[in-house]
Order: structure tokens, then C-alpha cells, then sequence
């Protein structure tokens, strides 16, 4: 008598896929069902009644994998997913990544064995063949903040362009023409869509972006430091510095004091995601705000529907600037 296994066999699939096409499941491809019915067909296979109806037990759980639980904003958007997840009858059981791409994929295969309904993550980088392959799959997943160019799956996050065109505009007005980045790493889309937008403002007020005046962090605040370290060690120093991220702005802070200087006195200093501490540093620091709390909820209702079997596309939020004392409050003179 024919197995599950020697149908995943024929169908060149996993026991997982053709489990999920017994049990009716949404998210798999016509092409895949095909796939299994065809195999089914042709080995006479007939599912255990009782183990099928084992494998149809929903265990509304829900899995988030975020890249880094120190840092405020996965924090945040870790309280956000849980308070939407309790409010629709779901638990969470979350994965800290802590930026490294092999503990994300410990975190995604150990909550695949909880048997988890379906999965949220925020990709440590912009490429993970084990992440491609669980979409692939059909198991439910839904990207929060980041996501994989090329893995079709609903993405829900903040645009943040318009809002680092804002900063930009801001600093310029202010009197800013030496402005420099730390930027994130160059393997994430939101490291690589806020230097872009970083270097598309800049052009669009005339101001050059030379190299020298950007460097790449890892989203914590030790590589902040080290940037603004490099910036503040050149001949002709920015006046002005955007950390792409907040752990790396209160690093960039920590060096900028530990030289004595001040903000903005002596250099301007400004973050993209801003945190409620940002309100009580000496000076309050400027920062682009996302809607932390609107996102995690939207990344919820998005898996739900995925279970529920209904229709569902990213949605992007507005990001905003947040003008405070870090980038002055008057015109400055041009050094």
C-alpha cells in the first residue's frame, strides 16, 4: 500500500506539501496540487482518516522571527503582533535572529516542528534560500518591515523614501551642505532603499554625496560609533549625520560626546526610527517615526486571511519625519 512519503516521492515534493493538498489548505500552488493529486492517482493512495484528521488540528499559534529583539523598533513591533495575535484567538512564539541569517533559520525550522498555523518574519538579509523554499512550500508567511526580492509573499511595511527626502529637506534648510550616513547593511531592502533616498535628496538640493561621507553599519549601536568615528576623523567632517537606524544613531552619539563635541553645536544628528527614548537625550533627537503598532497589527491580519483562505496583498504605511533639537532649531552659517 502506497505512503504519503512514496507520494511526495512521485511529486518531487515534500511530506508537508502533500499533506497541506489533503487537508485543502489555501496557499498551495494549483500547479503543486496538480502535482500531488496526479501522484495520488497513479499510486492508489489513500489517506489514514485518523492521522488526517491529526493533521488538520489548527494549533492557533503563530510564528514571528524578528532580526533583533534588543532593538526598540522589533520590540515594539513584537508588542504590536502579540496584542493583534491575542485579540483574533492566536498565540506567538518568537525567534530572536539577532541579525545572523543561520539563527533566523534555527528560529523558522524550530517553529515549523511546533507546528506553527503560519509565520512572521523580518529577513536579517535580502536573500534566504531556506525562507524561499517554506513559501514555496505553501506554508503561510508574511514579511514585516523587510523582505526577499523574489519571494512572492505578502509584505507589509513603512515607506520610508518620502520621509528621508523630508530629513534631507530639513537639514538643507537649516543651512547643512556637508551631510553624511550610516547606513544599514547593503544585504537588507530597508538598508538599500534608505541610502538611495538618502542620495536621491541629496540631488535634488544640488549636494554631493561622496563616498567618504557614507559608511555601513549592522543596525547596532557599536558600528554607529565606529562610523561617526570616521566621519568626525576626516579633514573636512560633515556637519550633519543620518543614522539609518536608531541603535546606530545612539552609538554615533556615545563617540560624538566621548570628543567632546555637541549636538547640534558642533554636529547635527538625526535617525531613521524613532524611539520614545529619542524624547529624553540631551537633545531631544530628530528621528523618522514608523507606524510600529500599525504594522504589526496589519502583519497579522494578513496571515489570518492566508489561513482564512482570502485574498491578500503588502500593504505599505507612511513614515514621517519628527523635527527636534538634534539638527538645530535656526539657520546655520555654511562650514
Amino acid at each position: 500500500m502506497a505512503s504519503i512519503k512514496d507520494v511526495a516521492a512521485r511529486a518531487g515534493i515534500s511530506v508537508a506539501t502533500v499533506s497541506r493538498v489533503l487537508n485543502n489548505h489555501p496557499a498551495v500552488r494549483p500547479a503543486t496540487r496538480d502535482r500531488v493529486l496526479a501522484a495520488i492517482t497513479e499510486l492508489g493512495y489513500r489517506p489514514n482518516g485518523v492521522a488526517r484528521s491529526l493533521r488538520t488540528h489548527q494549533t492557533h499559534t503563530l510564528g514571528l522571527v524578528i532580526s533583533d529583539v534588543l532593538n526598540p523598533f522589533f520590540t515594539a513591533l513584537a508588542r504590536a503582533v502579540e496584542d493583534q495575535a491575542r485579540d483574533q484567538g492566536y498565540s506567538v512564539i518568537i525567534g530572536n535572529a539577532d541579525e545572523q541569517p543561520e539563527l533566523q533559520d534555527h528560529h523558522v525550522r524550530s517553529l515549523l516542528d511546533r507546528r506553527i498555523d503560519g509565520l512572521l518574519v523580518s529577513p536579517t538579509d535580502d536573500s534566504s534560500p531556506l525562507l524561499a523554499e517554506v513559501a514555496r512550500s505553501g506554508v503561510p508567511v508574511v514579511f514585516l518591515d523587510r523582505w526577499i526580492p523574489g519571494v512572492d509573499v505578502p509584505v507589509i511595511r513603512a515607506a520610508g523614501s518620502s520621509a528621508v527626502h523630508d530629513l534631507v529637506a530639513h537639514l538643507y534648510g537649516l543651512g547643512h551642505r556637508r551631510i553624511a550616513i550610516i547606513a544599514g547593511p547593503s544585504n537588507t531592502t530597508t538598508g538599500n532603499e534608505r541610502v538611495i533616498a538618502f542620495r536621491e535628496a541629496l540631488d535634488s538640493h544640488g549636494l554631493a554625496a561622496p563616498d567618504r561621507y557614507q559608511q555601513h553599519g549592522d543596525y547596532q549601536a557599536a558600528s554607529g560609533r565606529r562610523a561617526a568615528a570616521r566621519f568626525l576623523d576626516l579633514h573636512d567632517p560633515p556637519t550633519a549625520v543620518f543614522a539609518a537606524d536608531n541603535l546606530m544613531a545612539l552609538g554615533a552619539m556615545d563617540e560624538i560626546r566621548h570628543r567632546g563635541l555637541r549636538v547640534p553645536d558642533d554636529i547635527a544628528l538625526a535617525a531613521f526610527d524613532d524611539i520614545p527614548w529619542f524624547l529624553h537625550t540631551d537633545p531631544p533627537l530628530t528621528a523618522i517615526a514608523q507606524p510600529t503598532g500599525a504594522l504589526g497589527h496589519a502583519g497579522v491580519r494578513a496571515l489570518i486571511d492566508l489561513l482564512d483562505g482570502r485574498a491578500t496583498d503588502s500593504v505599505t504605511l507612511p513614515a514621517r519625519l519628527v523635527p527636534r533639537r538634534s539638527c538645530g532649531e535656526s539657520e546655520m552659517e555654511h562650514r
